[in-house]
């Protein structure tokens, strides 16, 4: 066996190949025409071990289907020690190189079998021809306990002819919109081709029962969902197909991406992969999101910094302290891109929904986009142009004005230094809703609306006391009080949010 950093960033374990072409008395001979030929392999990791271990398949030519199945022990361990959790995956003949056309497949720890054929495979899985050559089935010890981790893997061939090929259904890359306007769509979402519960029919009947105009798939380490989503778009919904990439160092949502395209996911931060696979992403127009950056299971915290981001996700499902932490630290990057002139980081909140019980749409963005379509989309999100609403009851415009000027969200205002600016905010759908006013100073206003949940808000300001002005409606707390606020703007001292909207920019120009 081999240890080292060469299949991948982060360090692999490779293990001796297990050949078919030999029987399991030792013989050699033809391969034979038709039924299954089984192996199995099992072995021992340690306390330690490498992020990911290969195991090389020899398959033989003439297979019509590889199936397999593993298993590992799960011993006792003391309270707060992490127990034994593994993952799987396979790659075929083409290799195991970072970013390797090969990947044929990721179900992570949410299978304990799939199967591959040119006709079908286990979602999660890309069906495709069983070539010959050298399969690698990829286990990921996500966590090992210290006794270590007894594994045990089968494989099954079963050789014969191969079937018809897999027809892809593509979705769409454009639905019938309204033109330029505000569109809502959630960006991360989970269904039974990685570690979901719902089937795609059952994702997309959500996205349009919450009142969305698009939904992005993204499922953990795979592209297998995209060819299924053909039959589940229409001129209603448009589907957007992406993934979440799942590294040990945090997860990232790859929205946009061509359909079919896969992109790697074996590396830490230490390994300086993650800007390669950024640059994937953007090269196919596509948009970098840090997820969920403070989420609390093993592996999630963010630690890739933001440098080679597009946007990142401030909200993620049901408002949590996850998500006030997410908020302040965003803040502080737009404090940093307005002191140092460099390019400031759009907010995004998604559902990142999985199954029943966790609502599609809580929360969406609200995108400006020139139409429905997945570039026009992409931009929006690119330029800050959208807001965050926790359900489609929510409706806000928010908005700065001054010296004849005029700024919406996303965008900048540039008037002389001192002339009146009015940042307005017009909301609906937040009985008893308070309104804040953000800016790089910390918040400076805090107005709350009545029970009908609609009201209008207007604060002003200069441009010589707010480099950035953004908004933030929150439901009232616990105990029904609207929420008190201060210069720091202490956020936990209000109750969950029900909408975010990126800031409007602020410039100050000499008097003329």
């Amino acid at each position: 066996m081999t240890v080292g950093m060469g299949v991948a960033g982060a360090a692999a374990l490779t293990l001796s190949p297990v050949s078919f072409a030999q029987a399991a008395d030792g013989s050699t001979g033809e391969s034979p025409t038709s039924g299954d030929v089984t192996r199995v392999i099992s072995g021992f990791l340690e306390t330690g071990v490498a992020d990911f271990v290969y195991l090389p398949v020899e398959i033989p030519a003439g297979v019509q289907k590889i199936a397999v199945s593993y298993s590992y022990d799960r011993p006792a361990v003391p309270s707060g020690t992490p127990g034994n959790s593994c993952d799987i995956g396979v790659f075929d003949e083409r290799g195991i190189a970072l970013g390797s056309r090969g990947f044929r497949g990721w179900s992570g720890g949410f299978r304990t079998s799939f199967e591959i054929s040119n006709s079908e495979a286990t979602p999660g899985y890309l069906p495709g021809p069983i070539n010959a050559g050298t399969w690698n089935i990829i286990l990921g010890p996500y966590q090992v306990a210290p006794q270590g981790l007894n594994y045990r893997v089968e494989v099954t061939l079963t050789y014969g002819e191969p079937g018809p090929a897999f027809v892809k259904n593509y979705p769409p890359q454009r639905a019938k919109g309204r033109g330029r306007d505000w569109y809502r769509g959630d960006c991360h979402l989970h269904t039974v081709y990685s570690d979901g519960k719902r089937l795609p029919a059952e994702v997309a009947s959500g996205a349009r029962a919450a009142g969305l105009d698009f939904m992005v798939s993204t499922e953990h380490n795979t592209s297998s969902s995209h060819a299924v989503w053909g039959q589940y778009a229409g001129q209603d919904l448009l589907i957007i197909t992406g993934e979440e990439v799942t590294t040990r160092n945090g997860h990232w949502l790859a929205l946009g991406l061509p359909a079919g395209e896969w992109i790697d996911w074996r590396y830490r931060s230490r390994d300086d992969a993650f800007a390669r696979f950024s640059r994937q992403v953007r090269r196919s127009g596509g948009l970098v999101v840090p997820a969920h950056m403070y989420c609390a299971y093993v592996a999630c915290q963010w630690k890739f910094g933001f440098e080679d981001a597009d946007a990142t996700e401030v909200w993620n499902g049901p408002w949590t302290y996850d998500d006030e932490h997410a908020v302040s630290t965003w803040d502080q990057k737009l404090g940093e891109a307005v002191r140092t002139g460099k390019r400031w980081l759009p907010a995004m909140g998604n559902s990142d929904a999985h199954r029943d019980g966790q609502v599609i749409g809580l929360p969406h963005n609200v995108v400006y986009a020139d139409d429905l379509a997945t570039d026009s989309i992409m931009d929006g999100i690119r330029a800050g142009r959208n807001w965050i609403a926790e359900s489609s009851a929510v409706k806000l415009t928010f908005s700065a004005t001054g010296n004849g000027k005029h700024a919406g969200i996303g965008e900048k205002l540039t008037v002389p230094a001192e002339a009146p600016v009015d940042i307005r905010l017009d909301v609906e759908g937040v009985p008893h809703g308070t309104v804040r006013f953000i800016t790089d100073e910390g918040q400076m206003h805090q107005e709350s609306v009545d029970a009908s949940g609609s009201g209008t808000v207007v604060w002003r300001t200069t441009a010589s006391l707010a480099a950035y002005v953004r908004a933030e409606v929150r439901h009232p707390m616990a105990d029904g009080s609207p929420g008190q606020g201060n210069t720091m703007g202490d956020a936990l001292l209000f109750g969950p949010m029900a909408a975010l909207t990126n800031p409007v920019f602020l410039e100050a120009t000499s008097t003329p």
